[in-house]
């Protein structure tokens, strides 16, 4: 396929800028066929902004989850099928049932069953 230079206005900045034949020909070889909205310098600026490196990834151990954000608030309950004190992540309520970690996986697995 042949390319020739396109002159584009950035979505951003307004500034016109040259979509070069190399650049068209680098864009089609990691397969981008639209022309880009942004000139070097602002598709440069928004990089770093959705970068993925930045996003949060949830860590889940047994009995805590942290999101990377400030510590959760955890309750102290006492498990109501082997008695053993642990905490929550919610506000536990009177009629219902609390468990520790090890008795909820079992009645997970009883109900999957």
């Amino acid at each position: 396929m042949s390319y020739t230079d396109k002159q584009i206005t950035c979505h951003d900045c307004g500034t016109v800028f040259t979509f070069s034949v190399k650049e068209q020909e680098q864009f089609a070889s990691i397969g981008r066929f639209n022309a880009p909205k942004r000139c070097v310098d602002c598709r440069a600026k928004r990089k770093p902004a959705t970068s993925k490196s930045e996003s949060v990834v949830p860590i889940i151990m047994p009995g805590n989850i942290n999101y990377g954000s400030a510590p959760r608030r955890m309750f102290a309950v006492k498990c109501s099928t082997c008695g053993k004190d642990t905490q929550v992540p919610f506000e536990p309520r009177p009629d219902r049932p609390v468990y520790c970690y090890d008795c909820f996986r079992k009645t997970r697995q009883a109900v999957k069953s």
